[in-house]
């Protein structure tokens, strides 16, 4: 089953903290989202794989895109 990792707000991707294929833990940090002047943490919503990263560094997001998928 694969859960998708959404950005919580608008923002621009300042570091992309995991690789394809590492396992992650709930609660564990993937990325930092600069919004709003702020550096925000987005952590994984459950336990698994990285399956897929949809961002690069300085990409800038909308609300609610999709981010990473966790398998």
């Amino acid at each position: 089953m694969s859960v998708d990792v959404s950005a919580p707000m608008p923002g621009n991707i300042l570091e992309i903290l995991v690789n394809v294929g590492d396992s992650v833990k709930e609660e564990d940090e993937l990325l930092i989202l600069e919004a709003m002047k702020m550096e925000n943490p987005i952590y994984a919503p459950a336990d698994g794989v990285v399956k897929e990263i949809k961002v690069k560094v300085k990409d800038s997001v909308e609300a609610d895109q999709v981010l990473m998928v966790l398998e």
